[in-house]
């Protein structure tokens, strides 16, 4: 056989037998509808893209069983090479019925129904109208694996980096869960020819095992470099640091992003958002099925106990064990990092800006070691547009900003410790795990009123104290003048002799903060790209999140040197050297 798992020769379905794989390959020639349902059901055939074809080829098969001589009553239950006789006549009603069957014989992927769904319109023009339409999606599945394998193998590498990867893959997603190259297994290989493969752990897939005899035969067929692992062992795997990502298929992804896929996958995307790993979901378009609002709505397959109670033939629990044996489940869609089609990234999650993450926890630890950021105090944040890829529906307001979450240290921070924040109305987008900072408001004013790329807010000691000193009680804002100091430069001043910060008083309610912040910077436009509140640390942004750090530094430094060179005198509108 060619690398194509699935041929139509002379009437038939020819596929791998996958139940006999890795010891024996084995040849199915499948010439009934019953024999395309039973392949189904008993996984000879398996992959949400292959089962589709085969469905598709199922329905060929019952139009040409119930296409008949119009001179003759009785159907014609021939299926041989030559098809229909001129002049034959469809039973359309029989042989849609026929496909309402293949199509129901595993309810979770969506491709099954897809694929029967597309073929069967064309039934009352005749078999080879069904089969022309059913090869024309055969050469289709090739061309739409390669190229989703392709832009996710250019995702994988954009966020892990050049250099040889350490991924895990789940269950079986190559050519023979397709009909050629495969979807997730297709990446690997993709990247593989990269030379961008150290290493694929592959989850052995309980209880059938798709993993060990399945996908370890398909990466030594293709010299990937592998080893298999029990699928509990996949979350050890990541926190031991032997995994740079995940990357599965699917059965269906529904409208929000919601993944139904092998058992076992929705653990293995827990895992990885604990450790911070990039989760891929690669597949075709024909398994996004936007008309499903959410995983909620799929219909999980269960399949039989003596899965589970034995295997090979082989009793491994008590008979008459209760059992629970589902074949997918759904993992929501604020643990994918993203989805990959053929038309490249088509979903990434609301959480996944990967590089501005990793930034706002590198510097939050540099100002947490500082002593600017104690314990969970402070916050980062930079203004992220909507991004080129859909994200769930009803996600939240765009633009938004990413912000550090609420009650974490800032030492300890990692690139997935961030909330998405609408900038317009101050609410986090919708699936995701962290809650922003009360002090968000304090960010949003900011990202409102000025074109800022980043925000800083910390607590440091010099600066604090000085607007603590400063505050003049019961006014809306203080203004404190400062002049002459060779630091003022760094604040990117007109006039880089004075700088006039306005001081806001601590209110109990943050979101009052923001607000007085709001109309103070919309009713000055000229001022400073700094400000204080009293007893509550420093604000400062700039075009980058290097330059509000820089300013909060500049800041702090001034406020030491005002402090050390002995100023005890320090009033609203009239500190400067001595």
């Amino acid at each position: 056989m060619d690398d194509s798992s699935l041929i139509w020769d002379d009437g038939a379905l020819v596929t791998i037998d996958q139940r006999g794989l890795p010891h024996e390959v084995r040849e199915l020639r499948l010439r009934t509808v019953d024999e395309i349902i039973e392949a189904i059901t008993t996984l000879a055939i398996r992959g949400a893209p292959a089962i589709g074809i085969a469905g598709a080829f199922g329905v060929v098969i019952a139009t040409r069983a119930h296409t008949h001589d119009s001179s003759v009553d009785a159907p014609d239950q021939s299926i041989g090479d030559a098809g229909p006789r001129a002049g034959g006549v469809v039973d359309v009603a029989a042989a849609q019925a026929e496909a309402d069957r293949i199509a129901a014989a595993r309810p979770t992927a969506v491709n099954l129904a897809w694929a029967v769904d597309r073929v069967r319109a064309r039934i009352a023009e005749g078999a080879d109208a069904v089969l022309a339409e059913t090869l024309d999606m055969l050469a289709e599945d090739g061309r739409v694996n390669l190229a989703a394998a392709t832009h996710a193998a250019d995702l994988v590498q954009r966020l892990c980096g050049e250099r040889p990867l350490r991924l895990l893959t789940h269950c079986n997603t190559g050519r023979l869960a397709t009909s050629a190259v495969g979807t997730a297994i297709g990446a690997l290989r993709v990247l593989h020819e990269r030379g961008a493969v150290a290493d694929v752990i592959v989850d052995e897939t309980r209880p059938l095992l798709q993993g060990a005899r399945l996908t370890a035969w398909e990466l030594a067929e293709a010299g990937i470099p592998h080893r298999l692992t029990i699928d509990s062992a996949a979350a050890w795997a990541m926190a031991t640091g032997q995994v740079d990502a995940v990357l599965v298929g699917a059965d269906r992804i529904t409208a929000n992003g919601d993944v139904a896929n092998k058992i076992g996958t929705f653990s293995l995307a827990l895992a990885a958002r604990h450790h911070g790993i990039p989760f891929i979901v690669v597949a075709p378009e024909s398994t996004r099925d936007t008309a499903m609002a959410t995983g909620a709505q799929i219909v999980v397959e269960q399949r039989a106990a003596a899965e589970v109670t034995g295997f090979g033939g082989v009793a491994t629990a008590p008979a008459d064990t209760a059992v629970f044996n589902p074949a997918f489940d759904v993992t929501p869609t604020d643990l994918v990092t993203a989805v990959v089609t053929e038309n490249g990234v088509v979903y990434r999650n609301a959480n996944s800006f990967d590089a501005q993450g990793r930034a706002i926890a590198t510097i939050a630890r540099q100002l947490y070691d500082r002593g600017w950021m104690p314990g969970t105090a402070g916050n980062i944040s930079v203004r992220v547009e909507a991004p080129s890829w859909p994200v769930a529906a009803g996600a939240g307001a765009w633009p938004a900003l990413l912000i550090t979450a609420s009650g974490l240290s800032k030492g300890e921070l990692s690139a997935d410790d961030t909330v998405l924040v609408g900038i317009a109305d101050t609410t986090a987008h919708a699936g995701q795990r962290r809650k922003p900072s009360a002090e968000t408001s304090i960010h949003t004013a900011v990202y409102r009123t000025r074109p800022a790329g980043a925000v800083v807010h910390v607590h440091s000691p010099f600066a604090t104290a000085l607007a603590t000193t400063a505050a003049r009680p019961g006014d809306a804002v203080t203004p404190l003048r400062i002049s002459g100091f060779e630091l003022l430069k760094g604040f990117g001043l007109a006039d880089p002799s004075t700088v006039v910060i306005p001081v806001f008083p601590n209110w109990p309610e943050v979101a009052r903060i923001g607000a007085d912040i709001d109309t103070y910077l919309r009713e000055n436009p000229d001022a400073p790209p700094i400000l204080f509140i009293t007893g509550h640390g420093i604000t400062t942004w700039g075009d980058t999140l290097a330059q509000a750090r820089d300013r909060a530094e500049c800041l702090e430094a001034l406020c030491e040197l005002i402090a050390r060179t002995g100023r005890t005198d320090a009033t609203p509108l009239e500190i400067g050297p001595t």
